[in-house]
């Protein structure tokens, strides 16, 4: 029976993505699980620029690659080495995502199972204080020689290689080689416990990069498959290359529903504005109700752009819904329409000359504003959410007090639901904002028999 062989590969490119950028040198290395048995390596000339950062850090300039053969006439050299090899490198993920991709535009289907030495490295010796290659290299007396270059890097790999086989007594990375193994499609820096820990129930994630610092956070479901996901599939792209590599570790918080997981997320966003999720412009209303008085002593409404911190009696995301609510409000309490401004605050009141019709008496018109906005936020809403604990013995709570996502937490069952007051000592304190009520609002809607406590209308 023919031995299992590797193949060793390290290239050397144009940037940091496989569907813009190019293979500018190759270097394979072939290895029967005891010795190597065969090299080969190859300048690629990538028919573009090569920039002068990858210059810098590879040496590779645009003159030595010009007269390279380019990828397509290589490519059966590189599709024949590769062949019924279990494909090996450093950070695997990326050469593999660049070799693949390169073949398949010179028609050539291909996929192997893949060997990972950073994983592999992790697992069979632990506790060392980096994992880069030259750092690696160091660390277990590795000779380096022309790093940053195909065949140099391909090389130390290689010893890399044998060495982590004399050492792998537990057979590690005969279980990573398998097509079924998690260490397959996990990051290359995520220890496989960190996955194997998440449960199969809603809540949020946390991923973490190699100093502890938060870099992205997400809610699901199922807390197990929502964060495999992000570990599949072969869609290549620089953000998703950078961010794989990012992961160093995962912690997690359980949640007893769907609804509180999406809450506790927008929550935790806002809080730590990790690197990797975007701007979550939804959670930011656009849009404030503003009271002002003017230099003539009147009282003004005015709908316009929300900054950033500044406070406001209501937010919207729109400046429709804004200007509605303004006009009901002017309607129901008879408050005279060129003190309401549907613009900004800041604009300046009608001069008395230019109005035709006399202004009201200014106690008589502010009493009417101050009655209008006493009435609107005290007729705001105020209920709880009950839901499904944890676990059989509590009851999940979010409260929402006139109008704003108060907080949320857990009360065991044993617990009556009967004052507002008391709900609030199980809870834990959040920041509202107009787009967690209106999700909140969406779910009280669909969901009425969940809703206890409720005092006013629901909007």
């Amino acid at each position: 029976m023919k031995k299992q062989e590797y193949a060793i590969v390290d290239i050397e490119t144009t940037g940091g993505n496989a569907t813009h950028s190019r293979i500018t040198e190759i270097a394979i290395v072939i290895h029967d699980g005891e010795k190597v048995i065969d090299r080969w390596e190859s300048l690629v000339n990538p028919q573009k620029h090569i920039p002068q950062a990858i210059f810098a850090l590879t040496g590779i300039s645009n003159e030595m690659v010009e007269r390279a053969p380019v990828f397509d006439l290589i490519s059966d050299k590189v599709f024949e080495m590769l062949s019924d090899r279990i494909f090996v490198a450093h950070n695997v993920n990326f050469d593999y995502s660049f070799v693949r991709h390169e073949l398949e535009v010179a028609g050539l289907k291909w996929s192997a199972k893949k060997l990972c030495t950073v994983r592999a490295a992790r697992k069979i010796k632990p506790g060392l204080p980096s994992y880069s290659l030259g750092k690696l290299c160091k660390s277990l007396d590795i000779s380096l020689k022309n790093a940053h270059r195909a065949a140099g890097d391909a090389n130390a790999t290689t010893i890399l290689f044998s060495r982590l086989l004399e050492w792998d007594t537990a057979g590690e990375m005969s279980k990573m080689i398998k097509v079924t193994a998690q260490d397959q499609r996990l990051p290359p820096n995520l220890p496989p416990e960190d996955f194997e820990k998440l449960p199969q129930q809603a809540g949020v994630y946390y991923f973490y990069n190699e100093f502890k610092k938060v870099i992205y956070i997400g809610k699901a479901v199922n807390l197990k498959k929502r964060v495999a996901s992000h570990f599949t599939g072969h869609k290549i792209t620089p953000q998703r290359q950078h961010f794989l590599r990012d992961i160093h570790a995962i912690s997690f918080e359980v949640c007893a529903t769907e609804l509180m997981a999406l809450l506790l997320e927008g929550s935790e966003i806002k809080k730590l504005w990790p690197t990797y999720n975007k701007a979550l412009k939804h959670f930011e209303a656009k849009f404030g109700l503003f009271e002002y008085e003017a230099r003539n002593g009147y009282h003004y409404l005015a709908i316009g752009k929300l900054s950033k911190n500044q406070s406001c009696i209501e937010a919207f995301n729109s400046i429709f819904d804004g200007i509605t609510k303004l006009r009901e409000l002017a309607e129901t309490f008879e408050i005279d329409s060129r003190f309401c401004i549907y613009g900004t605050p800041t604009q300046p009141e009608l001069p008395f000359e230019t109005v035709k019709t006399a202004f009201p008496d200014v106690a008589v018109h502010n009493d009417k504003v101050a009655t209008a906005l006493e009435y609107y936020l005290n007729n705001r809403p105020s209920f709880v959410v009950i839901d499904k604990g944890r676990t059989a013995d509590e009851r999940s709570c979010i409260l929402v007090e006139k109008g704003h996502f108060y907080g949320m937490g857990y009360i065991p069952d044993e617990v009556a639901i009967t004052e507002l007051e008391e709900v609030k000592t199980h809870l834990t304190r959040y920041t509202s904002n107009h787009y967690f009520m209106q999700v909140i609002y969406s779910f009280a809607q669909k969901q009425p028999n969940k809703i206890r406590l409720s005092q006013a209308h629901l909007q």
